[in-house]
């Protein structure tokens, strides 16, 4: 005899799938508002009418009434009846309209727009085994990457994680040559190199267009005298006598990330170290059942894990593989010093030695 439903359960759990189901739809109108200015023009103008954001930003003003319909079903506008006016919370603004905020989150939707596209692929590559690179994604995976990530550099990198490792600051106040490995756009790079004017830094990453745009940032801040970027591997990236050497989120994304480690391990200075952050997320599962655990977690499943089987290395980490794994890689690779040296909602950093 089957065993009856709890209708309860299912009903509860019917409701968080549509939950789930809505906001993947959702996530197109943010990433439409995004792309449009729309958050943009709405933050600190106060209550507008639909027909006054259109104006504002030059759309259709019916698109733009529907868009707002739905931004008020997901509470990121509200609404005020009487007056037929929408209004963005500063609050909600510091998370998508203000790129300089550490809240700064619109980069993720970026991202969807180019995983979405590679869902076939995906679907193959869990029946083969095979991998899913990075390239094989659309070119909006990277600006929404780089997107995503700068708010919590900008406000971490100098002000937190570089002061929490003995003897870097005062080695960047003096001067010391830095390789920053996956560096992507460079922003990174470019944060270190405004803060730290007597030091030179050098940007690695596979990607050429990203390092294109590198470059131009580079340029444009005035900081081309003292930065390069190079199209160069996580395990031979050239160069040597690095008085620091960094990862930034881009450790769990390699086939072989013990080669980036003896690669590291070998163009350390004498004194050198390794700032290498991933995300706070768990290897226990259960740990994860969390919003931010969650997104980490999916991310991995869609992105990292596949990215790193494409390169057929000895490893495929996905981003929650934890602090004891890449610490036990670091020491076979000749990194024999590891330890937490700061930690945030959203990351972990290590710094590791020879």
């Amino acid at each position: 005899m089957e065993k009856a439903l709890d209708q309860d359960r299912v009903k509860e759990f019917l409701e968080r799938v549509m939950i789930d189901s809505g906001a993947a739809l959702a996530g197109l109108c943010t990433s439409i508002g995004t792309r449009l200015g729309l958050y943009g023009a709405m933050a600190g103008a106060g209550p507008l009418t639909s027909e006054e954001l259109a104006a504002r930003t030059g759309l259709n003003e019916r698109y733009v009434r529907e868009w707002l319909a739905s931004q008020v079903a997901g509470q990121y506008v509200g609404y005020e009846p009487g007056a037929d006016t929408y209004v963005l919370p500063d609050e909600h603004a510091a998370v998508l309209a203000d790129q300089t905020s550490p809240a700064y989150s619109a980069g993720a939707f970026t991202m969807l727009q180019s995983l979405y596209p590679t869902e076939d692929t995906l679907v193959d590559a869990y029946r083969t085994g095979d991998g899913v690179g990075w390239e094989e994604h659309e070119p909006t995976l990277y600006e929404g990457v780089a997107t995503f990530f700068l708010p919590g550099y900008a406000a971490s990198l100098v002000q937190e994680w570089l002061p929490a490792m003995d003897g870097v600051v005062e080695g960047l106040e003096r001067g010391m040559s830095v390789a920053d490995v996956g560096c992507g756009f460079g922003h990174s790079t470019l944060l270190m190199a405004r803060a730290f004017p007597n030091s030179r830094f050098h940007g690695f990453d596979f990607h050429g267009p990203s390092l294109e745009r590198a470059r131009r940032a580079a340029e444009q801040q005035g900081l081309a005298g003292r930065v390069t970027f190079e199209v160069a591997g996580a395990g031979d990236f050239p160069g040597g006598d690095y008085g620091l050497i960094t990862f930034f989120d881009c450790l769990h994304d390699l086939g072989d990330p013990g080669a980036a480690f003896r690669r590291a391990a070998r163009t350390l200075a004498a004194d050198g170290a390794c700032l290498v952050v991933e995300p706070n997320a768990a290897a226990a599962p259960q740990d994860n059942i969390n919003p931010l655990g969650r997104s980490f977690t999916a991310t991995s499943a869609t992105l990292c894990l596949p990215g790193a089987l494409a390169q057929k290395g000895p490893y495929a980490l996905g981003n929650h593989a934890g602090e004891d794994a890449l610490r036990r890689i670091a020491y076979e690779a000749g990194l024999r010093t590891w330890k937490l040296a700061a930690e945030g909602p959203a990351n972990r950093v290590y710094d590791a030695r020879r």
